[in-house]
């Protein structure tokens, strides 16, 4: 049924880029600023303060950021930006399920002007919803992650911040338990971080390691450390994995996706996770680590923030890489873009103008990546506090695909229907196969080798 959802959503995203799009430009007649002919000004050449500060313009800003949005954080950043632009009026609109919601809406030309580009979109077809805005060779000695939503050279999205791929922690809890950063005690193995959750669990009353399997959206986490945390290897998700069989089987050295998924099975089925995972709690596991009351959870450097905000003990929060060691002795961490920001290639060219300025403010002057403990976007400006474990730790970024392969991945995802990254239910059945014991690891493992080797004989390049 799942299979069928997506190819029917697929299909009416297609038809809807021959009808929706002013007129029916496409995915094969982008929209691109500064280009020969464009009464646009690519977005790289533009001075904010100093460019089109007399332009009139309102601008609807779809985000997946709700919380900003409720507690006026956003209204803030927009009071900021009105002081250089006082006639740009910026209105927020949040959504809670935003990837299947904003896909949806994404086919129809008048969703507003500016939104967190959906990852579901795969990259050729972004030329079909969202203005280019530069070329990446335009930007890329400035900005990390400059070539995330970017097709042929074109970039379609600007990066909002960046996550760097680790372990959320209570340092005080991990202290009791006899680990800390300051003692470079903190796990380096899997091995090594299951001893700690055991550790955790027989020297103080915390969690050990908290899913949060309730929430579904959150066990898809686990995905992020596929790539440069599990082999270090820049090409591996886009170009390498999806050309290569068994790629889930045990390599033997405590490295690869194997080894990923294998530390949360251990933990759920050794008892070292919350007592019911039905009963995890999303917004209840935010105060519970600020007390002290979790140990550990598997999150992206995003929700860092959050959880020093709630609650008294905001220095008690710390962020660890995750616990995979090279057989080069050394760690690495993945490392990408979150949503990045795109105009709606549909806009007339004022908002379009005053949607390339508000972007650039806000990635390059907003402060909005220190303030959500993020990887900053511009590569001049120095790693948060929050990521000082990760201090001689290589951030390894994925490196896209050639135009020949763009669409290898998400075809191979596709037809393996485990949909890495963007799905959590093959997650799930980890915890589900932990708790009730149905099936061991390795037989999931064996059935997810055997559903990537298939998808991979029918479209990597023979």
């Amino acid at each position: 049924m799942k299979k069928w959802l997506s190819l029917l959503l697929t299909v009416a995203m297609a038809v809807s880029l021959l009808t929706a799009c002013g007129g029916g430009g496409g995915a094969d007649a982008p929209k691109v600023a500064g280009a020969d002919g464009s009464s646009l000004p690519a977005y790289h050449t533009l001075k904010v303060g100093e460019d089109y500060t007399d332009l009139t313009a309102e601008l609807r800003i779809i985000s997946h950021r709700t919380d900003l949005i409720n507690d006026g954080t956003f209204a803030k950043y927009a009071e900021q930006f009105n002081a250089l632009y006082p006639n740009i009026k910026l209105n927020f609109e949040g959504i809670t399920n935003y990837a299947d919601d904003m896909t949806a809406r994404i086919s129809s030309d008048d969703w507003g002007d500016i939104c967190m580009v959906p990852t579901t979109i795969a990259l050729p077809d972004l030329g079909g919803y969202f203005l280019g805005l530069c070329q990446v060779s335009d930007i890329a000695a400035d900005y990390n992650f400059a070539s995330n939503r970017a097709f042929d050279g074109i970039v379609y999205g600007i990066p909002s911040t960046g996550n760097a791929q680790g372990i959320v922690y209570n340092s005080k809890v991990l202290k009791a338990a006899g680990y800390s950063y300051e003692d470079g005690t903190l796990p380096k193995t899997p091995d090594a971080f299951m001893q700690m959750l055991k550790d955790i669990k027989a020297k103080t009353d915390a969690i050990p390691l908290y899913t949060n399997f309730a929430a579904g959206w959150t066990m898809g986490a686990w995905d992020a450390y596929l790539g440069g945390c599990a082999t270090a290897d820049p090409d591996w998700m886009n170009i390498t994995m999806p050309q290569t069989h068994d790629v889930f089987a045990d390599k033997g050295d405590g490295t690869g996706a194997y080894a990923v998924y294998k530390i949360l099975y251990d933990a759920v089925k050794e008892g070292l996770v919350e007592p019911s995972v039905t009963a995890s709690d999303w917004e209840g596991c935010k105060p519970m680590i600020n007390n002290g009351e979790i140990g550990t959870m598997v999150l992206g450097s995003w929700a860092v923030i959050q959880m020093q905000e709630a609650g008294p003990n905001a220095a008690d929060i710390g962020y660890m890489p995750f616990p995979i060691t090279q057989p080069d002795g050394k760690q690495y961490a993945s490392a990408g873009a979150d949503y990045c920001f795109g105009v709606n290639k549909n806009c007339s060219d004022d908002n379009a103008i005053a949607a390339m300025l508000f972007i650039k403010w806000f990635t390059e002057s907003s402060n909005f990546a220190y303030d959500q403990g993020g990887v900053p976007v511009l590569k001049s400006q120095a790693y948060p506090e929050t990521l000082k474990a990760f201090d001689g730790i290589a951030l390894i970024e994925d490196t896209p695909a050639p135009t020949e392969l763009a669409t290898l991945q998400p075809d191979v995802n596709r037809e393996s229907e485990l949909s890495l990254n963007a799905d959590n239910t093959h997650v799930q059945r980890v915890v589900e196969a932990a708790v009730n014991g149905k099936e061991t690891y390795d037989d999931i493992i064996a059935e997810w080798n055997e559903r990537w080797n298939a998808a991979v004989d029918e479209y990597a390049p023979k």
